[in-house]
């Protein structure tokens, strides 16, 4: 294990170290023996390539920012949510965040093809370089403000955090808002893609793309 780490820093490849049942789910079943490496032909684009994508269609910039997400699946669902909703772009970092693999392609049932994927060495830098391109960034988070109370027209960010953390405290902050979902269970928390999908649906209503309930 020594030895493939060393290689995997000398080549320059992003280490990230996860608890078991992270590796088990990515391996899906094949023995990993510890250790998982992820390659792909994916092309990723760069923060200006999404905007430029907003400004060639004449809308605001709609963005969602994923912050540590680990699960392909939830990665792959995420981005069909994003395709289907409307989204210009999505946002990873390099570090704590699973790639675009196979796996996230084929649950992304094609989506991958036609939504940018921006890697950012810092997902801190990405929320600051958005803000400074005038996108408000909302952080979705259970101890935020309703997001049924708010109104998301205009350019518009989305933070989802990881499973389990949820978005880092620093990038709360650095956030213009923190937005929650409202519950009535038992449960303070959603998943992760499935949190995403209800963001996504209602920055669109506020958009005038689906009907109000209220």
């Amino acid at each position: 294990m020594g030895e493939i780490l060393d290689l995997a820093r000398r080549a320059g490849a992003a280490v990230r170290f996860v608890d078991r049942q992270a590796l088990d789910r990515t391996a899906e079943g094949a023995a990993h023996q510890g250790c998982i490496g992820h390659c792909s032909d994916f092309e990723y684009s760069d923060i200006d390539d999404i905007l430029s994508v907003a400004q060639s269609r004449g809308e605001p910039p709609f963005i969602v920012v994923l912050d540590g997400i680990v699960d392909p699946h939830n990665f792959g669902s995420i981005l069909r949510t994003c395709e289907c909703g409307g989204v210009h772009g999505v946002i990873i970092g390099k570090n704590r965040q699973v790639p675009v693999t196979d796996t996230v392609i084929k649950v992304a049932e094609g989506a991958a093809e036609y939504v940018k994927v921006a890697r950012a060495v810092n997902i801190n830098d990405a929320v600051r370089a958005l803000k400074k391109s005038g996108v408000w960034v909302y952080a979705l988070d259970a101890a935020g403000r309703d997001i049924y109370k708010e109104n998301l027209t205009g350019a518009v960010a989305l933070v989802v955090g990881a499973e389990g953390k949820g978005v880092s405290k620093l990038t709360k902050d650095l956030c213009d808002g923190v937005l929650s979902l409202p519950m009535r269970g038992k449960i303070n928390s959603l998943n992760a893609s499935v949190a995403a999908a209800l963001g996504i649906y209602r920055k669109l209503e506020c958009d005038g793309g689906i009907a109000s309930a209220e």
